[in-house]
Order: C-alpha cells, then sequence, then structure tokens
C-alpha cells in the first residue's frame, strides 16, 4: 500500500536535519497536508518539537529497541494512506553501534522503503560535497537520496556551485538551500535541545522554522518525493496494533511537568490499552497524589527544577505515605534522581522524596550515553526473573552516597553502565527505579507487568 513517506537526515549530527525536519512539517502543515511525524533512535526531546509542529504525538522508531517487523507495523500503526510521513533520522545515514551498520538510519530506510532527504553543512566547501554524496550512493545502492538540502551555505555564487556540482554528478536534485542563520532558533544544552517546555517561546520557534522552510526549500517538489515512495511491503508484518477502547480498570499517575518530561507516546499509550486511566500530575506544584494505583515518574531535569521540587513538602509527604501503604512506582532516570534523598546541584543540596536513601549531583561530562541490554536478576512490581529487556541510558547525573540497608538491584546491566557496579533497578517496597528507559513496543512486558502490579495493588486497598 502507498504510504508517503521520507527521512531527512544528514552526514553527521549539527548538519541542519532538526531545522530543516521542523520546517517541513509545520510548512507542510500549514498548506493542510496531515503530517504524521517519527523520529529515528531513543531521542525525547527531538520527538517532543516533532509533536509541536505537527500537532500530534511523534513516535519513537528504533532499530536497536525494536526488531525490524515491531518497526514496520508501529510505522503502519501511526501513519496513514492520505498523510505525509516524516521520519527524522539521527547522527549520520550510516552511523550505528556497530560496523555493520545494523542500527543505522540507512538500515532504517531501506526497511521502511522510505526515500531519504540528505542536509549538508556547506560551511568552507563546494564541491566535494558532490563527491561525498556521490561516496553516499555507492556505499550502499539499495539505499535511495532523492533529495539534497544544503545548509549554511555562504551566498548565491557558493550556492549554485555546490548545487551545479551534485546535480551534475550524481542526479540526486537540491530540494533547498538554507543560508547561515544570525539567529538561534533552537537553543541547544548538553542533552541536544532545549525542550519545548523549558522554551519561552517554543510556538515562535516552530513558527521560525515554518519561515525558513517556506522561504529556502521546495515545499511542493519535499513532497512530491514522499508522495513517490514505493507501496511499503507488509509481508510477515502482524496486523497493525489497535487503541483499545476497554473498560479502564487501573488509575496510573504520570508525572508530566518542566522536571519530568520524557515520555515515549507509545508508552502511554500502551498502559492506556492494558486497561490504565492516565492521571497527569505534577509533583512541581500539585499540592499530594489523588487517589492512584500506581505511580509512574518518566525521565526529565530534575535538576532544573531542583529548588521548587524540594520546596513542595506536602506532594513528597504525601508520596511518602503512598509508598508506605504498598503503591507500586516505576521511575526512570530523572524519575530515579527524585526518588533519592537530595540532589545537588552547584554545591547546593536540595532534598527529594527520600523513597532511597541517595545522594546523588551532577558531572559536567555524561555519565552514560548509549544503549542497553539488562537481564532481570531479581524480584520485582514489573519484570518475571529472567527476562532479558533492551533500553537505552543518558545521563549526568551519579551517585555520591548510597545508604542501602534494605534496597535490592533487580536487574544485572549486560551492556551499559546501570546504577551501581554493572546493576540497575533499585527496589523497596513497591517501588522499582532505573537509570535504564525501556521502549513498551520493545518490551511488552513494561505495560502488562505495571498495570497487573496496579490491579495488585487495586485488589489489596480494596474500595
Amino acid at each position: 500500500m502507498k504510504y508517503p513517506r521520507l527521512i531527512v537526515s544528514a552526514l553527521s549530527g549539527g548538519s541542519g536535519k532538526t531545522i530543516t525536519s521542523l520546517g517541513i512539517v509545520s510548512a507542510l502543515k500549514a498548506k493542510g497536508h496531515l503530517i504524521a511525524p517519527f523520529k529515528k533512535g531513543p531521542d525525547y526531546i527531538d520527538a517532543g518539537w516533532l509533536a509541536l509542529a505537527a500537532g500530534q504525538p511523534c513516535y519513537n522508531l528504533d532499530t536497536f529497541l525494536l526488531t525490524p517487523s515491531k518497526i514496520i507495523q508501529l510505522f503502519l500503526t501511526y501513519t496513514q494512506q492520505e498523510s505525509i510521513s516524516l521520519i527524522e533520522a539521527n547522527r549520520g545515514i550510516y552511523d550505528s553501534i556497530d560496523t555493520q551498520g545494523t542500527t543505522s538510519t540507512a538500515e532504517l530506510a531501506k526497511l521502511l522503503q522510505a526515500p531519504v532527504i540528505l542536509c549538508l553543512d556547506c560551511t568552507k566547501t563546494t564541491r566535494t560535497l558532490a563527491a561525498l554524496v556521490h561516496g553516499c550512493m555507492i556505499f550502499d545502492p539499495k539505499v535511495l537520496f532523492a533529495g539534497i538540502v544544503l545548509n549554511r551555505v555562504a551566498g548565491v555564487r557558493h550556492e549554485g556551485i555546490i548545487r551545479q556540482c551534485i546535480e551534475g554528478h550524481t542526479g540526486v536534485p537540491v530540494v533547498g538551500a538554507i543560508p547561515k542563520l544570525n539567529d538561534n532558533i533552537f537553543p541547544e544544552r548538553h542533552m541536544g535541545l532545549v525542550p519545548t517546555s523549558e522554551h519561552q517561546w517554543a510556538d515562535n520557534a516552530i513558527d521560525s522554522a515554518q519561515h525558513v522552510a517556506e522561504k529556502y526549500l521546495d515545499l511542493q517538489q519535499i513532497a512530491h518525493i514522499a508522495q513517490q515512495a514505493v507501496s511499503l511491503s507488509q509481508t510477515n508484518i502482524t496486523s497493525p496494533a489497535k487503541i483499545s477502547h476497554q473498560t479502564k480498570t487501573v488509575r496510573i499517575g504520570i508525572a508530566r511537568d518542566a522536571a519530568f518530561q520524557f515520555y515515549y507516546s507509545e508508552n502511554l499509550e500502551a498502559l492506556s490499552r492494558e486497561g490504565a486511566s492516565l492521571v497527569f500530575i505534577s509533583p512541581m506544584s500539585d499540592t499530594k497524589l489523588p487517589d492512584l494505583d500506581a505511580f509512574y515518574l518518566g525521565g526529565g531535569f530534575p535538576e532544573t527544577q531542583s529548588r521548587q521540587l524540594s520546596q513542595n513538602h506536602s506532594f513528597r509527604k504525601s508520596l511518602q505515605e503512598s509508598v508506605k501503604r504498598g503503591l507500586p512506582v516505576y521511575a526512570e532516570c530523572g524519575g530515579l534522581m527524585y526518588l533519592g534523598q537530595t540532589v545537588i546541584v552547584d554545591n547546593t543540596p536540595f532534598e527529594m522524596a527520600n523513597i532511597f536513601s541517595i545522594q546523588f549531583d551532577l558531572s559536567t561530562r555524561p555519565i552514560a550515553h548509549g544503549y542497553s541490554i539488562i537481564k532481570v536478576a531479581h524480584p520485582n512490581p514489573v519484570f518475571p526473573v529472567g527476562m532479558e529487556l533492551r533500553g537505552h541510558e543518558f545521563h549526568y547525573s551519579r551517585v555520591v552516597k548510597w545508604n542501602k540497608s534494605d534496597e535490592t538491584l533487580a536487574f544485572q546491566v549486560m551492556r551499559g553502565k546501570g546504577f551501581w557496579e554493572k546493576q540497575d533497578g533499585l527496589c523497596c517496597h513497591n517501588v522499582i527505579a532505573a537509570y535504564t528507559h525501556v521502549h513498551a513496543w520493545g518490551t511488552p512486558q513494561w505495560a502488562v507487568g505495571l498495570v497487573q502490579a496496579a490491579r495488585n495493588y487495586q485488589a489489596k486497598k480494596g474500595p
């Protein structure tokens, strides 16, 4: 079946993928196109920006966390024949965790039979770019390079030379040329872009990207490239998953505010499919936990909101009391930090929820950054012992002090760093917290286990 689609990739990070992707999404949407946004890789922040630009959720297609059949199934679930699907890549087109390129954007492009628009940083170079494009084409002839976007061109003459060289030597059309921009539309922090929730003028930034696309990109040709994508083969692929409308039997709280914002849309929808009603909560501003059957604390930047989190004494006390009563809590990365005793920011300690006797501080360099493989070694509220699962880590926080007391670690880290000495999954009471992030489509047991823990708690506490 025909599913209009394209991938926006580059030779390396920092080449203009983000402004190109967001510009195309917002500009085509303004022209009346229905856009289905996707992000290649595990990134939460870029996905958040794409969702804002498209006006609907963005989903992650990760070639390490998901099997090829799951990637196609996920894609088919969240795209439509009448929409244009744009997939923003990560890093360079052929970059991967291994020398075979198994997790590269190129492999995703071949799997989805999607044409690629390649973004090129044109700073201080001209004809060499044609050689690089030609090299990409012959490196793997099965990857379809359908268009080129030039970024940071110095002027009309500079653009003209590059355009003629690329089109003349490779036959790939140049579909846009973005000049050097004076304004930094999308400011960055150590983990990439600043999240939409922390960007004071996020909507204005999207408008600026749209203006760039409308002025410098051939949007009609880009839409045509997507619409000319070949029919997507569905051989040996199960039918797309459907969102269930069954009666919601348990209430799961979701911490969502400026401190906690890293959630895959797929994860939240998986909880809903399993029968959970989602209740969004702010540990920064809410005075207490409502009546819940489980609580999910995702990742984020609690360190940037540490003062407000610390000052919300009533919420922290409410969480402590709920944990003592047996409330199931699942926390990832930033959520783990919040469940600790203190977080030290700029030499100032801030009290957190004090569920675990841990002190955290922040390094100036990443403590862990990459994919992980973990094996469940000990009993916990969500995963069965013996299960192996894949995830990813990216954090600057580190453990300064840990009073182990009655706390145990449920996960053995086979690849990655984890929380402590190649272990992760800190457990106490009915709480499990880890640095590892998981994706519900790659680890279906996550949603099944958390909802079951909620049901067990609901039955225990009674009406």
